[in-house]
């Protein structure tokens, strides 16, 4: 029976090309579903058997460690530099969008408000 192992929902791609080399290179059995032509389907890795779940969830264990102490280190490295992106710097690179989503947002709370006004909620 398949084991879902790890959803590939919302991961990056390098850091899922990096799981399925670890995977590979140390013999786990697993196969990879997409999320579809539509992306509604549940892109994972599922493994074929429960013989290997304990190993291959040690393995995720100990790289997921790893990665996250490496992707620290790049944040704090790119942080020292000033070269990380802020919400600031986010909206200062792209202001047509936040004022479109601003104004989405103001457009609905007016929304909200006059049919709470007219009904009398």
């Amino acid at each position: 029976m398949s084991i879902l192992l790890f959803s590939l929902r919302g991961v990056p791609e390098d850091e899922a090309d990096e799981i399925r080399d670890l995977l590979t290179t140390n013999n786990v059995d697993y196969y990879e579903t997409s999320s579809g032509n539509w992306g509604i389907s549940m892109p994972a890795l599922w493994l074929k058997s429960d013989d290997e779940l304990e190993n291959a969830q040690r393995l995720l264990n100990e790289y997921h460690q790893q990665r996250a102490t490496t992707q620290r280190e790049i944040y704090l490295q790119l942080k020292r530099e000033h070269k990380h992106q802020s919400w600031l710097t986010s909206v200062i690179k792209k202001p047509v969008r936040f004022i479109t989503y601003l104004a989405a947002i103001a457009f609905i709370f007016y929304i909200y408000f006059r049919m709470l006004s007219e009904f009398g909620l």
